[in-house]
């Protein structure tokens, strides 16, 4: 099984920004211990914080990957390409956030993914990827 986690803006600051909204663990750890407990999935990770190159991104892994695990980020709220992006591929898309998006401000509350996604996980932390992950397997 191929699974990437495609990380939009502002996470490549976990475990410095907000802990006590976003934890204090970098994702690089959590994503190390995610792959050591799951060594017979092929997992990978991309982090940007370029629209365009998560809208790549997707596409490039949108035709020969088993799943996407995606937070989009602040991207979720305002990128129409990004839900194209993901309508527009054959590999299911499964939408994370760390926190619960609907105990936040209101505009977090509507997604541009979400309408193409298989599902949306949010407010379990880290866990979040993790309950993320286990959605693809049999």
């Amino acid at each position: 099984m191929k699974i990437i986690i495609i990380n939009g803006p502002n996470l490549n600051l976990l475990g410095k920004r907000e802990p006590s909204v976003y934890g204090s663990e970098t994702f690089e750890d959590y994503f190390s211990g995610l792959q050591a407990k799951y060594p017979k999935v092929e997992l990978s990770y991309y982090q940007s914080n370029i629209e365009g190159e998560l809208i790549d991104k997707i596409h490039e892994c949108g035709f020969s990957f088993d799943g996407i695990i995606l937070n989009a980020a602040a991207y979720t709220h305002t990128s129409v390409g990004l839900g194209d992006a993901v309508k527009g591929v054959e590999t299911p898309v499964v939408e994370v956030h760390i926190s619960n998006v609907y105990q936040r401000e209101s505009f977090r509350h509507d997604s541009y993914i979400a309408p193409n996604a298989k599902g949306i996980i949010a407010g379990f932390g880290l866990q979040s990827y993790e309950l993320a992950l286990h959605s693809f397997m049999p």
